[in-house]
């Protein structure tokens, strides 16, 4: 069964540590500031330029001019700040950001992470990512296990322009929650109802499995 994009959002947040300064890539990770913890104070910033990003508004209360770097309408939290895209990447390659929070194509066993590019597919373009992968202590992905052909997101090594090479430290998908360490991927977590031979089907790269996997809660 698997989780949907809102429930890995919501185990991404708690990932999330109190003071931490956060950057959240376009799709999936746009979703993680509505599920983190009200009682921790959390900055998160958009390389368009905005730091104090708030949750998604409600339908009808949305400001066309404010929008995260995937053109979608934001919210603003009290004391949040603006500034041009000089000052934003300024911050990201100062390594201001403790968190980054991207989607990827394709994530390879030594942390290598594909996210910006399909030969011959019409994409918007790098944006920020390389920036953002080559800067950050902590890189999570979210994504989805196996793409819409159902071959595997997760391998020995990725097939697609590389965004950044062994930058990745842990993964949240649909089935599981994994760490990358000494260039394998380590099973932590599995999503409510999957099991560890699934997880294992979908997974092409090396995947080490110690004692019992336990399920992530939500």
């Amino acid at each position: 069964m698997g989780l949907d994009k809102y429930q890995i959002a919501q185990r991404i947040a708690q990932e999330v540590k109190d003071g931490y300064y956060v950057n959240l890539g376009i799709g999936i990770p746009t979703l993680v500031a509505n599920f983190v913890r009200e009682d921790i104070d959390v900055e998160f910033q958009s390389e368009n330029g905005i730091l104090g990003m708030g949750p998604f508004p409600f339908e009808g209360e949305q400001d066309a001019d404010l929008i995260n770097a995937g053109k979608q309408t934001i919210t603003a939290l009290p004391g949040a700040a603006f500034f041009d895209s000089a000052m934003s990447f300024s911050m990201i390659r100062g390594r201001h950001v403790d968190l980054t929070i991207l989607g990827a194509m394709e994530v390879a066993q030594n942390g290598d992470i594909a996210n910006w590019k399909i030969p011959g597919k019409m994409v918007k373009g790098m944006g920020g990512a390389m920036d953002l992968v080559a800067s950050a202590e902590r890189i999570i992905v979210a994504m989805t296990h196996t793409n819409k052909a159902g071959d595997s997101k997760l391998l020995k090594a990725c097939s697609l322009p590389l965004t950044g090479v062994g930058c990745v430290k842990k993964i949240v998908t649909d089935l599981a929650v994994l760490e990358i360490r000494d260039n394998v991927f380590h099973l932590l977590e599995r999503a409510p109802g999957v099991s560890v031979a699934e997880i294992q089907a979908a997974t092409q790269g090396e995947l080490v499995v110690s004692g019992t996997i336990p399920e992530m809660t939500l």
